[in-house]
């Protein structure tokens, strides 16, 4: 009887952090307007305020769902999360690992997809923020690399959409087209969460028996310099990316 008390609590308490997330999402850009337009500053100062915005509001819904008995998490190594000009690769296997990751990082930036843009929930932040969309791939290359010469922290996922699970990863060569012509070494960023929820395939309300654990654990920086040596950058994109699909495969089973 308890455990399934506690599972209705958990899908009540799912739907009511996830409202509070879409109403958020609604109302933050109008909230942000004095500090993003009657402070003092430029268009960078502007551009980090409001990164910070982001990232305390997704901090503020991390720790309610914590609170609330939704989810556990753990990230030993968070304080590496914020060292300025980072490009972390992560997998994808849930829908709140992007949530999880600027929750944890001030200054950060990511690439989304364009479509968001116009979902009423969504657009608000991402166009406030000044994240990157996926319309244009070389224009996405070029804001890339020049939100990590500014210093932001920039998140991809690699395989561009969340992970099936039991299904082999299969990654995009955009993000490894990004760390070459950027120039950028990559942090991996390796996201566990057990029992699997939240997935391409199941809704919020399709919750576990057990609460959720949420782990991201950082892993050392993979430098790209032998990449960059291939005879054309087609051929350093399609082995980078064979070797990043190799390497995640690998960290995921040791790390499960």
């Amino acid at each position: 009887m308890l455990t399934l008390l506690n599972k209705y609590w958990r899908m009540a308490a799912t739907g009511l952090c996830f409202l509070a997330f879409a109403i958020g999402g609604l109302i933050l850009p109008w909230l942000a307007i004095p500090l993003l337009y009657l402070l003092p500053g430029g268009v960078l100062e502007r551009e980090r305020r409001a990164k910070a915005l982001v990232h305390y509001s997704f901090r503020a819904f991390v720790e309610m769902m914590r609170g609330l008995g939704v989810l556990t998490y753990s990230m030993p190594d968070r304080s590496e999360l914020n060292r300025p000009g980072q490009l972390i690769f992560a997998n994808h296997p849930s829908l709140i690992d992007v949530v999880f990751l600027i929750a944890f990082i001030k200054r950060a930036d990511c690439v989304v997809k364009s479509s968001l843009l116009s979902n009423p929930f969504r657009g608000g932040p991402i166009k406030m923020a000044g994240y990157i969309a996926n319309d244009n791939p070389e224009q996405v290359i070029d804001l890339a690399a020049a939100s990590l010469k500014r210093g932001n922290t920039l998140i991809i996922f690699p395989e561009g959409t969340r992970t099936t699970p039991g299904q082999t990863l299969s990654m995009r060569r955009g993000a490894a087209n990004i760390a070459l012509r950027s120039g950028s070494d990559v942090t991996p960023a390796i996201i566990n969460c057990q029992p699997s929820t939240l997935t391409k395939d199941l809704k919020w309300y399709q919750i576990p028996q057990r609460r959720m654990h949420f782990s991201l654990i950082l892993r050392p920086t993979l430098e790209i310099q032998e990449f960059q040596n291939q005879t054309t950058p087609a051929r350093a994109a399609r082995q980078l990316t064979r070797f990043l699909e190799q390497y995640f495969t690998q960290e995921l089973a040791v790390h499960e």
